[in-house]
């Protein structure tokens, strides 16, 4: 069975640190590009950070650019988002996925994890 599921997600106080993990099975890990996004109630989910199947590319969400870094083990089959600086606007439930390109800069979503809880406050 094709499973991601996340981990580390946690409370946490403005200026912390977590990283959080996405492990992945049942799949051929190493040929999907992974994205992490974090949804919150009533907003339209937002695309955080992507890695591509290499790790050699990654893109970030201008929000978090410069405070997260996404980085990914094909050996084992996870991948990494290392979030520093938190702020109460990165409250969110965090969901990695794992995409599919169409080689013309598009990436379709094809296997979601079920999402870890960051909450961010003081």
């Amino acid at each position: 069975q094709v499973q991601l599921v996340e981990s580390g997600g946690d409370l946490v106080q403005p200026g912390g640190s977590l990283r959080l993990s996405c492990s992945g099975s049942g799949f051929m890990f190493s040929l999907y590009a992974m994205t992490w996004y974090r949804q919150v109630p009533g907003k339209e989910r937002e695309m955080v950070a992507r890695i591509d199947r290499f790790g050699s590319i990654v893109t970030y969400a201008e929000s978090v650019k410069g405070r997260f870094a996404v980085s990914r083990d094909n050996e084992r089959s996870m991948v990494y988002l290392q979030m520093n600086n938190l702020s109460p606007e990165d409250t969110a439930v965090y969901l990695c996925c794992a995409e599919l390109s169409d080689f013309t800069g598009n990436y379709i979503p094809k296997y979601w994890g079920q999402g870890t809880q960051v909450t961010v406050s003081s």
